[in-house]
């Protein structure tokens, strides 16, 4: 998937200047309130023109504001999943999928529905009307009647900013499931970076209608524009392993990270073998220039220090351990410890400074 976004878009006072270029298997937007991140996925979905420019995804003209061109919304053959699922309230699941498996001619289907009824588990609930479901079943139906339109490009708008953590901890596997088993590319849009890394692997920054920033998460932080923003996103590692092994009477969980890393969270109710993703704060992170014994800092890593980005209040490191992690320091830490890029340190946080999704 190609998508070309190099155009404007005006709406009242609000101007987005978009001039991406998009080809990731799931791509996240992101940024604070009011950045344009809605007004972004509503330009490729066709619900708002451009004051200027084209938009183009695999070849095919959607918006070219010179020559006039925009293909309506439902000519473009994409999925949108709104924060509310906004399902039929008149329909059962059942039609509110086939609603979206008749906008397709049987020849050009992608999914039987039969499929997407066992990928996100609907079979219980296909007779069910929507005010009898809950939040989360809602978004699973609502993502199924999106799959079943045969998407060249899914777009997700906020799909969990209305469900509580519980919730979204129950829907976020879905997605990962859709992302893993469709290999329909996704643009995402949310105000929670954690929940971005879990399902993609890029991130667009806006701000105030511009793109900040562009690349993966250690690519974006190496930005000193990006990195205040970034923390009002909630900016936080994600490692991700398997369970080993647990130690309840420690009330401590062991994960591998793969390549003889091991490092201890709190209690996970999780069978050995399962994959977990864990987030991690930099600020929550020490770095020293050797394992410290008999101290609070369960977790004891080496890594080799990548990049070094100083910031007006802060320097973040970008560090190696098998899986990039970002580290905030302070500038005196920098020059006191004389670290630099291709040094080797070790990384020290807390067992309970790491948060399962």
């Amino acid at each position: 998937m190609t998508l070309t976004l190099d155009c404007t878009v005006a709406r009242g006072g609000f101007t987005l200047r978009t001039g991406l270029r998009l080809g990731a298997a799931a791509t996240g937007i992101f940024g604070p309130s009011g950045a344009g991140k809605s007004t972004l996925l509503q330009l490729v979905a066709g619900l708002v023109r451009p004051a200027s420019g084209r938009v183009e995804l695999d070849g095919t003209v959607l918006d070219d504001a010179a020559a006039g061109i925009h293909l309506p919304p439902h000519r473009r053959r994409l999925g949108v999943v709104f924060q509310h699922g906004l399902l039929l309230p008149h329909l059962d699941v059942a039609a509110n999928l086939s609603y979206g498996e008749r906008l397709v001619p049987a020849g050009e289907r992608r999914f039987a529905r039969a499929q997407v009824v066992e990928l996100l588990e609907l079979g219980d609930l296909l007779a069910r009307r929507p005010r009898q479901l809950s939040g989360g079943q809602r978004q699973r139906v609502a993502l199924g009647r999106a799959l079943l339109c045969s998407p060249r490009l899914l777009l997700l708008d906020e799909p969990l900013s209305a469900l509580d953590r519980g919730l979204k901890r129950q829907i976020l596997p879905f997605l990962q499931r859709v992302r893993a088993s469709c290999g329909i590319p996704i643009l995402h849009v949310s105000h929670d970076l954690g929940e971005l890394l879990e399902v993609t692997d890029e991130l667009v920054l806006l701000d105030r209608g511009a793109v900040v920033a562009q690349g993966a998460l250690p690519a974006v932080a190496r930005d000193p524009r990006a990195l205040p923003l970034l923390h009002d996103c909630g900016l936080a590692n994600t490692l991700r392993g398997t369970v080993a092994r647990h130690a309840p009477a420690d009330g401590l969980t062991v994960v591998d990270l793969g390549g003889g890393r091991e490092l201890h969270c709190p209690l996970l109710d999780a069978p050995p073998g399962s994959a977990i993703a864990l987030q991690l704060r930099p600020e929550d992170i020490a770095v020293a220039g050797m394992a410290i014994p008999d101290i609070s800092l369960t977790n004891q890593l080496p890594a080799r220090i990548t990049a070094i980005t100083p910031a007006p209040d802060r320097v973040l490191l970008t560090v190696d351990l098998g899986q990039p992690l970002l580290v905030e320091v302070s500038a005196r830490t920098v020059h006191h410890q004389g670290l630099a890029v291709g040094a080797t340190v070790w990384v020290l946080f807390k067992a309970m400074a790491l948060r399962a999704r």
